[in-house]
């Protein structure tokens, strides 16, 4: 297995950040920041924190984790621009979501080791 490069260990760090970044943000936003009061929290918080605890399956493997997150990623892209487009009142968190998702996407672009020609 080669050693990451300084550019893949700091893309490596990006998407983490992104990642943790998104499963702080859903309690924050679904419980303190604009809680709904006609939704059951508990139900919001499963449905909003599950799919982004489940790349910790794989956390044996950081890489594959990280993968899989950002796949996860790629749906809290698209419900955070929803929600900013669509409710005012939620534009500053759905905003956060956009930017921590694309966070997390863009990393794993970033980090992608290219190979050789032959």
């Amino acid at each position: 297995m080669n050693t990451p490069t300084p550019r893949q260990r700091m893309a490596r760090i990006a998407g983490y950040a992104g990642w943790i970044g998104l499963i702080v943000l859903q309690p924050l936003w679904h419980a303190w920041l604009v809680p709904n009061p006609h939704d059951p929290l508990g139900a919001v918080l499963l449905l909003a924190l599950l799919p982004l605890l489940l790349p910790l399956l794989a956390v044996r493997r950081p890489g594959r984790a990280l993968l899989w997150a950002g796949i996860v990623a790629l749906f809290y892209f698209c419900h955070g621009v929803a929600e900013a487009w669509a409710i005012p009142a939620e534009r500053v968190p759905a905003v956060l979501e956009i930017i921590l998702s694309l966070m997390l996407i863009l990393s794993l672009g970033i980090g992608v080791q290219r190979r050789k020609p032959a």
